[in-house]
């Protein structure tokens, strides 16, 4: 059932393989969490505009949240977070102006529905 979300700053759209990186995190979120590689679905959204601090440097970034049903330990979630702002870098072009990446596992409200 995950439910991941990557933000990426709109100048990135030629420098980073989000379709790649999405592929490569699949499997890493069935090996930390247990979930199911065919539950697993991405969406990338890119921000018009991305202000960094005082605005003034020639930065991006971006910003992965994996949402899944309760259940999972911490430890699982901080790992998962790790793993995925560590696999972000194989998919950036080189030689970037500093890219600011970050990632969030969070629960799924009691809510959430699916068919």
């Amino acid at each position: 059932m995950p439910q991941i979300t990557v933000d990426y700053s709109a100048a990135l759209e030629e420098d980073f393989d989000r379709r790649g990186y999405a592929l490569a995190l699949h499997p890493v979120v069935v090996e930390t969490t247990g979930a199911r590689l065919p539950a697993c679905k991405t969406r990338t959204r890119r921000t018009q505009e991305t202000v960094i601090a005082d605005g003034g440097a020639d930065e991006s970034l971006i910003h992965i949240t994996v949402s899944l049903f309760a259940g999972r330990s911490e430890e699982a979630k901080a790992a998962l977070a790790e793993a995925a702002v560590a696999l972000t870098a194989g998919f950036l072009k080189p030689g970037l102006p500093p890219v600011h990446i970050s990632a969030e596992v969070r629960d799924l409200d009691p809510s959430y529905r699916q068919n």
